[in-house]
């Protein structure tokens, strides 16, 4: 039996989503971490995940940037498949090639700035868009010199991870993910790693990319401020599923679910 018939194997998806997972089940060892997840994120849509640790919302983020494999299930990128691939008639899992290519379509910007120590901040910027988009280096540094005056770095082109703060490497790994001009940009706890001081910059800066384009954004965060403040919607995990979601009004301020209520008493420290 194939997998295109076997029982239960979602059909293409309606290209109005553009993330999509279906019944994605992800397992290490014995250990399940998503259980059947069925998601779906609009084009431009900003959605944020919480929830306690070990809740399932990271490894959604590693499983669109092929950073882990699906145990089960698909996952669609704007009605193309990023778990898998045709072959002939069947639907097998994809290869290398097939899952850089659709890659190229989401930016991720990580808790740790993970910056080339060895190359300045504009080689840091342009190396991805020249060798795994093949745009010429002179166009690909004039847009990360660009890039450099939103983030409000356009003095540190040529200084190196190790002069920067913080703060600054954020910022600089926030516009190597914008330069690979994404559709979806999913942000992971990206001020956790910063001093508190430092926070608020960050946040602001990512709220403005976020108000601007039809950039789709998925965000994973404990910051329950930001997640106010940034998203059209709020989804609430818990072992592996979607408890509840809604607008951020609703989950933060009327919860429906008591697990919902407990986690925000104890993040919010109420």
């Amino acid at each position: 039996m194939t997998p295109e018939s076997q029982p239960g194997t979602p059909a293409e998806p309606d290209p109005q989503w553009m993330v999509r997972f279906d019944k994605v089940v992800k397992t290490f060892g014995d250990a399940t971490v998503l259980r059947e997840l069925d998601f779906q994120v609009r084009p431009g849509e900003r959605v944020t995940l919480i929830g306690p640790s070990g809740s399932g919302k990271t490894t959604i983020l590693r499983l669109l940037m092929t950073l882990e494999r699906v145990t089960s299930g698909t996952i669609h990128i704007d009605g193309e498949c990023l778990s898998h691939m045709r072959r002939g008639t069947r639907r097998v899992p994809a290869d290398e090639r097939h899952l850089r290519r659709v890659r190229k379509r989401i930016g991720m910007v990580f808790q740790q700035f993970n910056l080339f120590p060895n190359m300045n901040v504009l080689r840091n910027i342009t190396e991805a868009p020249v060798r795994a988009l093949g745009v010429p280096r002179d166009q690909a540094e004039d847009k990360a010199r660009e890039l450099l005056e939103m983030v409000g770095l356009a003095d540190k082109a040529l200084a190196h991870p190790s002069q920067l703060s913080g703060g600054q490497q954020q910022r600089v790994a926030i516009a190597r993910a914008l330069a690979m001009e994404p559709e979806v940009l999913l942000l992971d706890e990206v001020t956790s790693a910063l001093d508190p001081e430092l926070v608020s910059g960050v946040q602001c800066l990512l709220r403005d990319i976020a108000q601007q384009g039809n950039l789709t954004l998925l965000c994973v965060t404990h910051e329950m401020n930001f997640a106010r403040d940034i998203s059209d919607r709020v989804l609430m995990f818990d072992h592996g599923r979607i408890l509840e979601e809604g607008p951020p009004d609703q989950i933060f301020s009327e919860p429906e679910q008591q697990r919902t209520r407990e986690f925000l008493q104890a993040v919010l420290d109420v």
